[in-house]
């Protein structure tokens, strides 16, 4: 039975729920594939985010913002260039936040404010944008860094929240969050957030989060196992969609104690299940005018360089070459 490795980019949360479901419904098991979960905090002393993971041949798959596809994509030819082969949810469903109480209600406001980074080669120029966007200085905000991307913060993977442990605590004043998630825990313990969305403020951005392959699962008989797995996950996410209630029941099962509350994570459940699929009811499917769309706002805005920040001509970077459908149900 051949095992894959999928790593989580947060702790399981909704964005997952299709996996935790379809692993629930023993389909993964009916596929004769024995598929590993792997929260980004289950090993402490993992040093390599979840796409690193799967470049190092340590894992299989890797959920990941866009960018974590264009990224590899333009890095050094030894890196294998990881490819996105489903999109988790339709869409962007990301967004910046505050804190109400902080009085920062618009992007323009973070200029000389603290800002919580995840350390993405393109995350801090994006936010900056998207600040300049608003009319605020995007240079004068403050960028800092979550300690390893935040996974080797006790607090944070306990409660599967950058706003709980840095926002709430004074440690920083906005962060990226999925406000499905981080947003609905927020408003169960009372805190008002406010959230900046990148497409309300210039910003196409791509599809958050989506499912990188290493570039080895894409041909041949691993290509097989990777077309079983998704069709297998695509019914994960179909039931998930249409049953909220089970997808937070499966979650739950899986014991990590950012899932304590069963209410919240329903709760979480029924607000992300009408973003898992098309409009006309598939999983996964990607679109090349959006991934287009985003690779020309990061050339048109300097942003798309490499990791010793010299431009990459937008002509360099091939959007088709970025993605594929082919391997979906």
């Amino acid at each position: 039975m051949p095992k894959l490795v999928v790593c989580l980019d947060w702790t399981p949360n909704t964005n997952h729920a299709g996996f935790y479901v379809a692993a629930a419904d023993g389909l993964y098991a009916k596929a004769g594939l024995d598929v590993e979960l792997r929260s980004p905090d289950a090993d402490p002393a993992q040093k390599l985010t979840p796409a690193r993971q799967v470049a190092a041949g340590q894992a299989q798959f890797a959920v990941t913002p866009s960018e974590s596809a264009i990224s590899f994509s333009t890095t050094d030819h030894e890196v294998p260039k990881l490819r996105a082969v489903a999109a988790l949810v339709q869409g962007d469903t990301s967004a910046i936040c505050t804190l109400t109480s902080s009085g920062i209600d618009r992007p323009a406001k973070l200029a000389g404010k603290r800002y919580a980074s995840y350390d993405g080669r393109f995350e801090d120029p994006i936010v900056a944008q998207m600040v300049r966007n608003d009319g605020g200085d995007g240079d004068a905000v403050q960028f800092h860094s979550l300690d390893a991307h935040a996974y080797a913060d006790a607090a944070t993977m306990g409660a599967g929240s950058v706003v709980a442990s840095y926002l709430e605590t004074g440690k920083s004043d906005a962060t990226w969050i999925f406000p499905a998630w981080e947003g609905v825990l927020a408003a169960r313990a009372g805190q008002s957030l406010n959230l900046f969305t990148l497409g309300d403020h210039g910003i196409p951005y791509g599809y958050s989060p989506i499912l990188l392959a290493h570039p080895s699962m894409l041909d041949g008989d691993a290509a097989a196992h990777t077309r079983a797995f998704l069709a297998a996950t695509a019914a994960g996410y179909a039931k998930a969609a249409a049953d909220p209630k089970a997808a937070a029941a499966a979650l739950c099962a899986c014991g990590h104690p950012s899932l304590a509350d069963r209410a919240f994570v329903t709760a979480s459940a029924e607000a992300i299940a009408p973003k898992y699929l098309t409009a006309d009811g598939a999983w996964g499917r990607m679109e090349l005018g959006r991934w287009s769309a985003f690779v020309d706002f990061l050339s048109a805005s300097s942003i798309l360089v490499d990791r010793e920040k010299a431009p990459i001509p937008r002509e360099k970077v091939d959007a088709a070459a970025l993605f594929t459908n082919d391997l979906l149900p």
